[in-house]
């Protein structure tokens, strides 16, 4: 067995294949880890902050109060972005040297759109173009509703390199590339260079699955279990072939990890997988040896129990749901009330780091 902290099986990937590995993480100690592992990048996302500055409260707790001191009129919204901000700033210079060397491909540090502006897209572009001065190489999170694509499309024709978010299927993922495309077409129409952007379209594979064995067990399917480890999967295969044969020059970026076929059936492809650091110490702590699996389909007996679920055939099929309906399918109300909830949390931390109790 590879010792945890030993480069490994993701070193070897990430060497030998176009496969690019990114820390789902912006805690810098992680970060520091998961590049030794042959990491490129990093994501992030509400829960995660909050959660990171929640585990470090020694670090965070005196730097929540030094905001709010300097900056005496705040709320508690806009001291924990801060925070968040201060973060991600923090992690991107950790990665300057990797974009550097990538020229924007990879080096990038994702932030997150604040989600209570989720119907407005004007404010996501323009919360996305601020991101975006914060670090040469930050990359912007927005969600792939059709609020969140009209604002994908403004940000990217600005010049924010896009990491579309809250997105689960297929239909979500071309859409999506299709309104990159259509902003880097619009920045190259003004004569400026897009060269070194660097747009991913994530699908939350995991967050796929656990939304198909919710429903199976709310409507007593009867289906082998085995199959719905592999719905995700399934789907992000799918959009890597289309968007290869579409051209699309935004990566496919696995993302929500919960086995490890959702890095190993995707290593081999010119895509983005982005593990928690946890499942980067199992896999790294393995002796599995990395093969390119990404040409090579999910069996046809596990797509044809996924079939019997009508929400994987909407996830699964290019045209299996509208613009409008992306956002009242049930993955993208479930993540979009956790990332509000996350949001609600850290104002939370902040008022009682204020305002402790008595």
């Amino acid at each position: 067995m590879t010792d945890q902290y030993t480069p490994g099986p993701l070193l070897e990937a990430a060497r030998n294949t176009p496969t690019a590995l990114w820390n789902d993480s912006s805690d810098l100690e992680e970060l520091k880890q998961s590049i030794s592992f042959g990491g490129v990048g990093a994501t992030c996302n509400p829960v995660i902050a909050y959660t990171t500055i929640s585990q470090h409260l020694d670090v965070w707790k005196p730097r929540i109060k030094a905001i709010a001191d300097a900056n005496p009129t705040w709320g508690e919204s806009e001291i924990g972005w801060q925070a968040v901000k201060d973060m991600s700033i923090e992690a991107a210079e950790i990665l300057k040297p990797i974009y550097d060397e990538h020229k924007g491909r990879n080096g990038r540090l994702s932030v997150q759109t604040d989600p209570r502006l989720h119907r407005d897209a004007k404010a996501l572009a323009d919360q996305a173009e601020e991101f975006h001065q914060l670090a040469e190489n930050i990359v912007v999170k927005i969600p792939a509703t059709k609020t969140g694509l009209e604002a994908i499309e403004d940000a990217t024709s600005r010049g924010v390199s896009i990491n579309v978010t809250v997105s689960f299927s297929v239909p979500q993922a071309v859409r999506a590339a299709e309104a990159i495309e259509r902003g880097l077409q619009k920045r190259e129409a003004e004569g400026h260079d897009v060269s070194e952007m660097g747009p991913v379209v994530t699908i939350m594979v995991g967050r796929l699955d656990d939304w198909l064995k919710h429903v199976v067990a709310r409507d007593k399917l009867f289906i082998d279990p085995s199959a719905l480890e592999w719905a995700g999967v399934a789907c992000m295969k799918k959009a890597y072939q289309i968007f290869k044969e579409r051209g699309f020059r935004a990566r496919v970026l696995s993302a929500a990890f919960r086995n490890v076929h959702h890095w190993s059936e995707l290593v081999g492809g010119d895509l983005v997988v982005s593990p928690p650091f946890k499942w980067q110490q199992i896999i790294n702590g393995s002796d599995y040896e990395p093969t390119s699996r990404i040409e090579e389909p999910v069996r046809q007996e596990y797509l044809d129990e996924l079939m019997k679920i009508e929400d994987f055939r909407r996830a699964y099929d290019v045209d299996g749901m509208t613009l409008e309906e992306f956002e009242e399918f049930g993955p993208t109300r479930k993540t979009l009330r956790q990332f509000l909830q996350a949001d609600a949390d850290l104002d939370a931390l902040v008022r009682d780091v204020l305002v402790p109790a008595p």
